[in-house]
């Protein structure tokens, strides 16, 4: 179960993230995928404002992790571009931010891989000449639920 969806531009990026946002229950882990600069934290952003975050979203390309503690869930993003060795994720107490009431959005997941929870939906973004392609698919009965409320909006 997928849904797929053309953006023009980042505001489209922006407010495609909003939607998922809406949708994600507690506990939701989801994967990003997509070439550097194809808007994975652009798409982040909209999830972090569906939540009622208003400042800025930068990539944590250097902490590997940035938490955001909002009003009705704190959002884990990750961004696992500079990971050396994903043994490093259990050092840095990887296990402490995937609990019942917090939401993880990974970049660049397959560089943790063996060490990271399955996703329950898996977001890819490919640039297509100035717009973008965005898949959502489902990968759990979880992200099948969500996916479903996202075809009802």
């Amino acid at each position: 179960m997928d849904i797929e969806i053309q953006l023009a531009n980042e505001a489209e990026t922006v407010a495609a993230g909003e939607r998922l946002g809406r949708c994600l229950e507690m506990a939701t882990v989801v994967y990003l995928d997509g070439d550097l600069g194809a808007g994975k934290t652009t798409f982040c952003r909209g999830v972090l404002h569906a939540h009622g975050h208003t400042g800025a979203v930068k990539s944590p390309t250097y902490t590997l992790v940035e938490p955001y503690e909002l009003a009705t869930v704190t959002v884990y993003h990750f961004d696992l571009y500079r990971l050396g060795d994903s043994e490093e994720l259990e050092y840095m107490g990887l296990r402490d931010y995937f609990s019942d009431d917090s939401i993880a959005l990974i970049e660049w997941p397959q560089r943790g891989a063996g060490v990271l929870p399955s996703p329950d939906i898996q977001v890819n973004i490919e640039q297509q000449g100035v717009g973008r392609r965005l898949v959502v698919q489902a990968l759990s009965e979880r992200g099948r639920r969500i996916v479903t409320q996202i075809k009802a909006l």
